[in-house]
């Protein structure tokens, strides 16, 4: 079941010229330093890096039913690369604690996330699904078999 979807689209010039403004400020203000070292690799795509990330975080808290309110920090939501370079998204804090108050009892939740940019845009989309948990099975008689 779906329990939440955001989408955001962000400028990255903009961000390039928030970073140029700001500098360390904004980046650790708005990103983990995970995702900092990991837009700092790529040297032909620092602000695009940054700005997939903006608008993941974005589309995150929308997907969450809050918006950047309620007491979501932003870094309380990260996004990581698996070894495929596919992206995943981390929460914590009170993110976590949104997360799990929407979640229905006996499911899991997994949040989903996709990033692109065609410059100067970028762009999230977040799916938060709720996924029954596997039932366990009873316990067999004990004693020799």
């Amino acid at each position: 079941m779906i329990l939440g979807i955001g989408s955001d689209l962000a400028n990255i010039e903009r961000i390039e010229a928030t970073i140029a403004r700001f500098g360390d400020r904004f980046l650790d203000r708005v990103f983990t330093p995970v995702e900092q070292r990991k837009a700092q690799s790529r040297k032909r795509a620092v602000a695009a890096t940054y700005a997939k990330r903006w608008a993941a975080k974005e589309a995150c808290s929308k997907a969450l039913g809050t918006g950047l309110r309620m007491g979501i920090s932003w870094k309380d939501m990260a996004v990581t690369n698996l070894r495929s370079g596919q992206p995943v998204m981390q929460v914590t804090g009170w993110a976590a604690e949104r997360l799990r108050a929407m979640t229905p009892a006996g499911h899991e939740a997994v949040i989903h996330v996709t990033l692109t940019d065609d410059h100067p845009w970028a762009q999230a989309f977040v799916v938060i699904e709720a996924r029954p948990l596997a039932p366990v099975p009873p316990a067999g008689p004990v004693g020799d078999a």
